[in-house]
């Protein structure tokens, strides 16, 4: 992020110069357009005298700077890149800049990505474990649920998320499982893979909907419980809405369609998430979300119950840029419980446009 204060770039009268002025753009071209250059494309390397780290913005970069928080760069700024595991060349401000002149600056490096199109980062809420968020994501998450009683069954999901331009997402999902039959034969293998398409419909200020179709394809065994049999077409809309004193809510309705009914039916489904978040450090640290989810399905058949569950849970980052995350949770059946275990859930999250899974930890 900002790293004028360099002796490189600005020098102490940057400095001393950027603590008088109040205007966000007034303090950037002060304190640091020496290095991140005047309209924040970021400045020659032949003027700031040093070698530019991979990780140097260019904040007119929409598709680069429209993922982060405010408040990811506010404690860029605030602590220097050694407080969000970035480059040591950006120094920190804390001692030369008020948190309003801060707070300033993040308002004017905002107004240098010239497309109101893309969603912004802000609405990247915490992932539940059920409910799929609205926000086009390049993440890769690993989820696994181990059933509490009965039979050891452990069910797995790779999936991997790509975004496309300024509302598209692309996603892979491969499941793997060791699972128990009603002998109590033990089978393992590789699921029913999906690929799905997401697209955002609208983002606003504090609310983001989605709509996703995916194909899941039957490359799983059925006999083996690791498969439905069939292709089927899932399709479902999914929405965020941040509320005060940062909490949010995130929904996902849909439904599953087979290919043919003979083997799998016809199925709904909705998933609703509840959560606070909480950030160490005065609010510019290690995130902590509790979340509450409440998930249903019901077959589209005669007969047919509606499975209800509630899954109390965690999230929590573990690298200081944010981008490495775990959520742990139990799912509880509340509904037609003869047969339905409860689960540990839990999920390793790396959102990896933010840098390499090793990066952004010291």
């Amino acid at each position: 992020m900002l790293s004028a204060a360099a002796p490189a770039c600005a020098g102490q009268g940057g400095q001393a110069a950027a603590r008088a002025l109040t205007s966000g753009a007034e303090i950037y071209q002060a304190g640091c357009a020496g290095c991140h250059g005047p309209n924040g494309e970021g400045a020659p390397q032949t003027s700031t005298g040093f070698d530019r780290p991979k990780t140097f913005p260019d904040f007119t970069d929409c598709a680069g700077t429209t993922p982060e928080l405010d408040v990811d760069w506010k404690a860029t700024i605030t602590h220097g890149g050694r407080g969000r595991g970035f480059s040591r060349i950006m120094p920190s401000f804390a001692e030369e800049l008020t948190p309003a002149q801060i707070d300033a600056v993040v308002k004017h490096l905002r107004t240098l990505c010239r497309d109101g199109s893309w969603p912004r980062g802000e609405l990247n809420l915490p992932r539940p474990l059920a409910t799929e968020k609205a926000f086009p994501e390049d993440e890769t998450v690993l989820t696994t649920a181990i059933a509490a009683h009965g039979a050891p069954d452990v069910n797995n999901e790779l999936v991997y998320e790509h975004r496309i331009g300024v509302r598209n997402q692309l996603e892979l999902s491969i499941p793997f499982a060791f699972v128990h039959d009603e002998s109590g034969t033990a089978a393992r293998g590789v699921g029913d893979v999906g690929i799905g398409v997401k697209r955002v419909l609208f983002s606003g200020r504090r609310s983001i909907l989605s709509a996703q179709g995916e194909l899941v394809v039957p490359t799983g065994n059925k006999d083996k419980r690791l498969g439905a049999g069939v292709a089927v077409f899932e399709a479902f809309a999914a929405f965020g809405q941040m509320l005060p004193s940062n909490m949010f809510l995130q929904a996902q309705a849909g439904t599953q369609q087979p290919t043919s009914t003979d083997q799998t039916p016809r199925a709904v489904f909705g998933r609703v998430a509840f959560g606070r978040s909480f950030r160490e450090e005065l609010g510019l640290g290690r995130l902590w979300s509790p979340m509450f989810e409440l998930v249903g399905d019901r077959d589209l058949e005669d007969g047919a119950k509606t499975n209800l569950d509630v899954l109390p849970q965690f999230q929590v980052t573990l690298s200081r840029r944010q981008h490495v995350r775990v959520n742990l949770g139990l799912q509880i059946p509340v509904t037609n419980t003869a047969g339905r275990s409860k689960q540990f859930v839990f999920y390793f999250l790396w959102d990896w446009f933010d840098g390499g899974l090793l990066d952004g930890w010291k």
